[in-house]
């Protein structure tokens, strides 16, 4: 690939894309940390990484690249428990217990 500008297609695009959103997350974070003064990771958080690594993950498997793919794919595992475990705790719903 190119680093010239003018042979960059629609996929650079949806690569830096996935990248910005990823990237986002930090900032998400670090805003969150330092409004509430202790480390913190909001929802945003995590929202942000499933978005962010899904899309580069759909990157990673255009360009047929596998360790990117296994990368960022294996990612989105923990993004999307991490989701779960919170949508849980704010049901109510304490450690070893089930949603009846």
């Amino acid at each position: 690939m190119s680093l010239d500008p003018r042979t960059w297609d629609f996929w650079v695009g949806i690569g830096f894309l996935g990248q910005f959103v990823f990237a986002a997350r930090f900032i998400i974070q670090w805003v969150s940390s330092e409004r509430s003064r202790r480390s913190v990771i909001p929802i945003e958080f995590w929202y942000l990484s499933l978005a962010g690594g899904a899309v580069m993950t759909i990157y990673a498997i255009h360009r047929r690249d596998p360790v990117f793919v296994v990368g960022q794919g294996s990612g989105l595992f923990v993004y999307i428990r991490n989701l779960m475990l919170i949508r849980r705790h704010k049901g109510g719903i304490g450690p070893g217990e089930e949603q009846v």
